[in-house]
């Protein structure tokens, strides 16, 4: 049986099978938000990069997490884990999309990416 092609969207929701989950690792299976580009995406690339979703987060990673509200199939406020970023294969991605982040939430995320690797950027609201 051949694989369905695979058309996701920088900046969706999707849900995702994140176990295996070694140590401090978030795992099984949570909403992610697709990071990789656009273009990349488009080709079908076997990996990507996402940020994972959690309903809590600790005041310790304020700075750090984006908070989400509900939208779509996205039921409960959520919080964007950027310490938890990683890539995953394609394969672990749950159709459909639940949710789109907006331009805005994107910024904020990849922001506090930015941040958690050392990128010195200014962040205009």
């Amino acid at each position: 049986m051949a694989e369905q092609e695979v058309t996701l969207t920088r900046g969706g929701i999707y849900l995702a099978r994140l176990d295996p989950a070694k140590a401090a690792e978030v795992g099984k299976i949570r909403p992610v938000i697709v990071l990789t580009a656009q273009t990349i995406l488009d080709v079908g690339p076997p990996t990507i990069f996402i940020c994972p979703l959690s309903s809590q987060s600790l005041p310790a990673f304020k700075s750090l997490h984006t908070q989400l509200a509900p939208r779509d199939k996205l039921e409960n406020t959520s919080y964007a884990l950027t310490e938890h970023c990683r890539s995953i294969s394609i394969r672990r991605i749950i159709l459909p999309r639940l949710a789109q982040l907006t331009n805005m939430e994107m910024r904020m995320i990849l922001h506090k990416l930015q941040r958690l690797i050392g990128i010195d950027v200014t962040y205009e609201q």
